[in-house]
């Protein structure tokens, strides 16, 4: 099953069930996708989709923080749920163990050693991020390199 029809299933499931998150937060991620078709005038695959799913679940965490400074409360549960949501649809994360491994082997076929300092940063990083996309979070996969090359 395609992941557009996957979300049109879930989104019908969510307003029988009368699950408000489900079906808003459903309804938002479908109105992103069609836009972009619309924009490029294409029809998304699966492939082209997970980035935008992953896109807004970045969204929402970044607010989180925002949320979490202000002290509202009802917003951060709600946008933690909306989350856990969107995380259905995107391919399960990498492990911080399988992303050092993934590092490391870049890191070798590229000529970085581990302690070069952040001079190989950014080559290291692109082919790394290319490897795990969608998989990972960009601001992890950054920590460990960061950890790895210092």
């Amino acid at each position: 099953m395609t992941l557009k029809k996957q979300l049109m299933d879930d989104f019908k499931a969510a307003m029988k069930s009368h699950d408000e998150a489900a079906k808003n937060t459903i309804s938002f991620v479908r109105a992103a996708i069609k836009q972009v078709e619309i924009d490029k005038r294409v029809e998304l695959e699966d492939e082209d989709i997970i980035p935008i799913i992953a896109k807004q679940v970045k969204m929402r965490k970044d607010a989180l923080d925002d949320f979490a400074k202000g002290g509202r409360e009802d917003l951060i549960q709600s946008y933690q749920a909306e989350i856990e949501i969107l995380n259905r649809y995107l391919p399960a994360q990498m492990t911080e163990e399988e992303i050092r491994k993934i590092i490391r082997e870049t890191a070798s076929d590229l000529g970085v050693a581990e302690g070069d300092g952040k001079k190989s940063m950014g080559r290291l990083m692109g082919t790394v991020m290319s490897k795990v996309k969608g998989r990972a979070d960009g601001a992890e996969v950054r920590r460990i390199i960061e950890d790895f090359l210092s």
